[in-house]
């Protein structure tokens, strides 16, 4: 066994056991969050420190075509990848004994390059750390269990459960529920103990097929991996059990979105307390001052949270998504949700972004608002103690619509990275508008024959 798997977690050292691994995955997240790379051999992979992709992955849409950015050179220079130890993993849906490792990317200059979306929240984590503070970030994953959709024109439809029935809707924390599709969720806490990666609870969300994971609380990079593998693995396992898993925004028509809870919080970095908890135990300045941020720039950052034309279709009223700006303790109708807690984890829950969004830029987004909104002091309105949903929309309605609001914030602009910002916008209009292009079942219905 050759020396770089001395610095591989145990839970891979565990995996490989005795054998000898055969394969390695070299990963990077790209904008969208797929996971680009390229396989070697083991033994080749051992011998190297370090491998090359052009840097055009990141100017790829969703639907493959290449995005065209101010600026840019379009040799497709190379990036230089080192593979980051700490997030070695096993792929143990796979064949043989392959190991999966995600890589930071630098220009040939050593220089972090500035459109990767790890390095985008480590830019974010950087700002944070320069004022001693640690953020610290829990996710929640909520996804849809689907069957077989292999024609495109046709609507998603949910599995078969194992009474020989579709998954049924409104079943909320329903354990029944749950148990139609239990082989799935064995093969998922299966492959999630080979992987090291923790569950702290799957329950059933009130759409048809509809399962929630929570995961622990911990570093912003971390968890953004673990989101990342995460995605991964849901799809190898549901597809074993010969279904799939979407994490679409709004995969089905008259059925709940899906979303990724961001629940934030910042520890002082040199004595490790909670900033948003005074001695006492009170609220602090911070706090409020996290959520004023979030509600001044969210709206600027929605075309992050919210990556796709499809993402604005989870932003409608009585479906369980809020699509408001206000704050509430324990208010689940709120956009800004304050949960209950002891001091020492008082925390803020962003309910705004989708599960289609790029985990590391969609932790990074929502941390921004709060960093903005700490240095500036931004006071928040009056905590909302009603029913948000009839409160007035406040969110971008449309993709376009988000963009422009992202290209007008400087501030946001200059947290996350110009160059960031200005591809990112680049790759989003271009996805906007070839769906612009593609005429919809709903048009051929109702105005065909009628306008």
């Amino acid at each position: 066994m050759s020396d770089w798997t001395d610095k591989i977690p145990q839970a891979a050292r565990e995996y490989i056991a005795n054998r000898r691994p055969d394969e390695v995955e070299c990963i990077v997240p790209d904008l969208a969050g797929v996971a680009r790379g390229k396989a070697m051999p083991a033994a080749k992979f051992g011998q190297q420190e370090k491998f090359y992709l052009p840097d055009s992955i990141f100017l790829q849409t969703i639907t493959g075509d290449w995005a065209k950015v101010p600026d840019q050179v379009y040799t497709e220079p190379d990036m230089i990848l080192r593979p980051d130890f700490a997030t070695t993993t096993a792929a143990p849906w796979t064949a043989d004994v392959t190991l999966q490792v995600i890589h930071d990317v630098t220009d040939q200059e050593g220089q972090p390059v500035p459109i990767a979306p790890r390095n985008v929240l480590k830019r974010v984590l950087a700002l944070y750390q320069a004022r001693g503070w640690t953020p610290v970030v829990a996710p929640e994953m909520e996804f849809y269990l689907v069957a077989r959709n292999t024609d495109p024109a046709k609507p998603i439809e949910p599995p078969m459960g194992r009474s020989g029935r579709p998954a049924a809707a409104r079943q909320a924390y329903s354990l029944s529920a749950v148990d139609e599709y239990g082989p799935v969720i064995d093969d998922i806490y299966d492959f999630a103990e080979a992987q090291g990666l923790e569950i702290n609870g799957i329950l059933q969300e009130g759409g048809a097929g509809q399962i929630e994971i929570n995961l622990n609380h911990g570093d912003p990079v971390r968890m953004a991996d673990e989101v990342f593998y995460f995605k991964r693995l849901i799809r190898e396992a549901a597809l074993r059990q010969d279904c799939y898993a979407t994490f679409m925004a709004k995969p089905i028509e008259g059925e709940p979105g899906s979303a990724m809870h961001v629940h934030q919080s910042v520890i002082d970095s040199a004595t490790g307390q909670n900033i948003f908890s005074a001695a006492d135990g009170s609220v602090t300045p911070e706090f409020y001052h996290c959520i004023g941020g979030l509600q001044k720039y969210l709206p600027a950052v929605i075309a992050i949270l919210a990556p796709y034309v499809n993402s604005y279709r989870r932003y409608v009223p009585d479906f369980a998504a809020p699509i408001n700006l206000e704050w509430g303790r324990d208010n689940r109708t709120t956009g800004i949700r304050v949960p209950v807690s002891s001091p020492a984890s008082r925390r803020v829950e962003n309910r705004l972004a989708g599960m289609d969004c790029n985990p590391y830029l969609g932790i990074a987004a929502s941390l921004a608002c709060g960093y903005l909104g700490m240095i500036e002091k931004i006071d928040p309105r009056p905590e909302y103690k009603g029913d948000a949903y009839v409160a007035e929309d406040e969110l971008p309605l449309t993709l376009g619509d988000a963009l422009d609001l992202l290209e007008e914030c400087a501030p946001v602009r200059e947290v996350l990275g110009e160059r960031f910002c200005t591809v990112y916008e680049c790759v989003k209009r271009m996805e906007y508008k070839e769906f612009l292009q593609v005429i919809s079942p709903w048009e051929r219905e109702h105005l065909l024959l009628n306008v």
